[in-house]
């Protein structure tokens, strides 16, 4: 097959990445749920039960947005409440003017592009809802522009909030972060991998100039810039692997030993993080200072020389370590550390060869390395 033919094929084929079936099981029960709340109220409140049973279709798309793409600028909570409602205005506006299906459903569905990318508002499910009012305009013409109210904008307002609660309640994150949001550290400076020495407004810039304003939000964008230029990092010919930097001779503490004896390690050795390993030599997980400070027993400001109990719940490493935390095999380039250690609130990354822990990274062993990269580029 001639390679130009090959790639028209493949053009054809998937354009996203594989979705994990816990990710799709996950938006489709959001779907349901938000569905069940809005079209359930709709229907209630509805004036003519048949409009309401129009506007299934409609919120069915937004669900698809609210629920499977939370991402995506077309789904945040204005683009779909204001995208909606003004395409619903429009349509019925519309309707008075023309008469005739044949007529009156493309111009509602146009028109309510153009409103909806004016109002920056842009919801593809209101397509839908401008030609459902349009197929529909002798029914929704006596109830006039309140149809746009309720059921549409109440009806999407439920929805969105369902969306809101459940992901939270999934550990998602709907509505997107903003730009200028507090970090996960609850300061305004952005995350260290997001600091790209590029403004908001250079970021917009980019997304109009490659026409990505509807595909993807400011936040995002500076998100997958960063994570790009960690990857590209790791291609360089000369690039260093976490078993080149880790700290091999390990202390460890079993998941039985009390917190006095953790306390005791990290004075003693002026550690920041202790592995936890099973008698049988698998590793179980990690305790940093942190996790022993937030516990219910009170470490010193100074020198950690004693453990000081409060309430007494904690006693021992099993109780206050973080199981299973983010590792990385040996061949792993330094670049593959950066995310972790950047962003996940830890100061060490273990380095596993299958269950065994052989190694462990710090943030200190990675900036010697780098500052050592950064002279022998020099």
């Amino acid at each position: 097959m001639p390679p130009a033919a090959h790639s028209r094929l493949r053009a054809l084929g998937p354009s996203i990445a594989a979705v994990p079936l816990r990710e799709a099981l996950r938006a489709g029960l959001g779907a349901a749920l938000g569905l069940a709340v809005a079209t359930g109220c709709a229907l209630a409140f509805s004036p003519d039960l048949r409009l309401g049973i129009y506007l299934i279709a409609p919120f069915g798309a937004s669900s698809v947005l609210l629920f499977a793409a939370p991402n995506s600028p077309l789904a945040q909570p204005w683009a779909a409440i204001v995208g909606n409602t003004v395409a619903a205005v429009t349509a019925i506006l519309v309707g008075r003017l023309v008469s005739g299906p044949l007529l009156c459903v493309p111009l509602s569905v146009g028109l309510a592009i153009v409103v909806m990318a004016l109002c920056r508002a842009t919801h593809p499910p209101g397509g839908a809802v401008a030609m459902t009012v349009a197929m529909g305009a002798e029914r929704i013409a006596p109830l006039g522009l309140g149809f746009a109210l309720v059921p549409v904008a109440a009806g999407t307002a439920l929805l969105v909030l369902v969306a809101v609660l459940y992901a939270r309640a999934t550990g998602r994150r709907y509505p997107f972060r903003q730009f200028h949001e507090p970090n996960p550290n609850g300061t305004t400076d952005p995350p260290a991998v997001e600091r790209l020495g590029l403004t908001e407004q250079e970021l917009s810039d980019i997304l109009v100039r490659y026409r990505q304003s509807m595909n993807l939000g400011v936040e995002d964008l500076a998100r997958l810039i960063a994570a790009a230029e960690i990857q590209a990092a790791s291609h360089r010919t000369d690039v260093q692997t976490a078993a080149d930097i880790m700290s091999r001779d390990l202390v460890t503490v079993g998941p039985e030993a009390p917190l006095r004896e953790v306390a005791g390690l990290f004075a003693r050795h002026g550690f920041t993080s202790l592995p936890v390993v099973g008698k049988d030599g698998r590793f179980l997980g990690v305790i940093f200072q942190l996790h022993l400070i937030a516990s219910d027993w009170a470490l010193p400001v100074r020198g950690l020389r004693k453990l000081l109990p409060r309430r007494g719940t904690a006693t021992c490493a099993a109780d206050v370590m973080e199981a299973a935390p983010p590792g990385v095999p040996p061949d792993a380039p330094i670049a593959a550390l950066l995310p972790y250690l950047a962003t996940h609130r830890t100061d060490a990354v273990p380095i596993l060869q299958g269950d065994e822990i052989v190694g462990i990274v710090t943030q200190t062993d990675l900036i010697a390395a780098l500052a050592r990269q950064s002279l022998r580029a020099g």
